[in-house]
């Protein structure tokens, strides 16, 4: 059995607006498996950053954790001191952001940065810190004579290798990737995946990635957390997740999906009108709106988690139906309808 590495349990995180709070991330829970890549994805504004924000302790200065717990390798992230949780970050804990220039600052060499990690957060002796420097260039596929090059000399790809290599640099035990190849084209975009899943493999380090893009969710991923306007959806085994869908906001974002492998008549089927406004949010089941396969209870009671096959949960009243609404889900008609 495969060891639980993170533990986040009925997570809660708020945001203060105006006189009031709106709740972003409401009652979020799953694990991460060590050693595995747990994609969460989900529509924008889903609040799958927003738990990855909350991870690290780094958010808004209008966001605050309102509940639950993250057990990090026995120890609750929300209720450590600011002083203990800095001593986490970076060294166990490392964050690469959307964009690399995000990261990296434009007036300083990639070498100087890699430094400043190595150095102060590290303690790193100079001969110790350039050594490390020529590894993580190595390691990411650099030539170790660009690291005197600054940001803007290194085309877009090569930057997101310089941003693994920051996150890496301090031997983190978890990696949280927050949509890490969306500004890339797809020929790097497969690169940089590619090298990040050796980078895992090799070092043995677990990642959260955060992704809307369900095809890297199947290209790279071990475990799969679907998110829904602040809540969790489904999650499983990717293959479980993507192949076996137990909740109709999974099976709609399969349909949105090309199947490369399929007919090439196949049609993509949107799922129509948009997420609720986390502001007021409906009662019940937060898809029901949008749900093709919705009946009179959804709109009131919010649905548990249901685990209808071992390690496989679905937040849905009829996921013991699955297998039937999967295959009225895959026709154009049941999804036009609600139009």
């Amino acid at each position: 059995m495969t060891e639980t590495f993170l533990s986040v349990r009925d997570l809660k995180v708020s945001y203060r607006v105006g006189r009031g709070s709106l709740d972003a991330v409401d009652g979020v829970s799953f694990d991460v498996p060590r050693g595995s890549i747990v994609g969460l994805v989900g529509e924008s504004g889903c609040g799958k950053t927003t738990v990855a924000r909350a991870l690290t302790r780094v958010m808004a200065d209008n966001a605050f954790i309102s509940g639950g717990r993250m057990l990090f390798d026995g120890r609750d992230l929300a209720a450590l001191s600011e002083r203990d949780m800095n001593a986490l970050r970076w060294r166990e804990i490392a964050f690469i952001p959307q964009s690399a220039m995000n990261s990296l600052d434009p007036v300083y060499t990639v070498e100087y940065q890699l430094n400043e990690v190595l150095r102060l957060r590290g303690g790193l002796g100079r001969a110790q810190a350039r050594k490390r420097c020529e590894e993580l260039f190595e390691m990411v596929g650099i030539e170790v004579g660009r690291l005197r090059d600054y940001p803007h000399q290194f085309s877009g790809g090569m930057r997101q290798r310089v941003a693994i290599a920051l996150a890496l640099a301090l031997n983190p035990k978890l990696v949280i990737a927050d949509e890490p190849v969306t500004a890339l084209d797809v020929i790097v975009q497969r690169q940089i995946l590619d090298q990040l899943r050796d980078l895992q493999r090799q070092l043995g380090i677990s990642v959260i990635l955060v992704t809307h893009d369900i095809s890297v969710v199947a290209y790279i991923c071990d475990r799969t957390v679907v998110m829904y306007a602040g809540h969790v959806a489904e999650q499983g085994t990717m293959e479980a997740t993507l192949t076996q869908p137990s909740h109709p906001y999974s099976m709609g974002l399969r349909n949105a999906f090309p199947d490369l492998q399929g007919a090439a008549s196949g049609v993509l089927t949107p799922i129509e009108g948009a997420p609720p406004s986390l502001a007021d949010p409906p009662p019940g089941c937060r898809f029901a709106p949008r749900c093709p396969f919705s009946i009179e209870v959804c709109a009131s009671v919010t649905p548990p988690q249901v685990e209808v096959e071992p390690g496989h949960f679905a937040a849905c009243h009829r996921a013991g139906e699955a297998p039937a609404l999967r295959e009225r889900a895959r026709h154009v008609s049941t999804w036009m309808a609600e139009a």
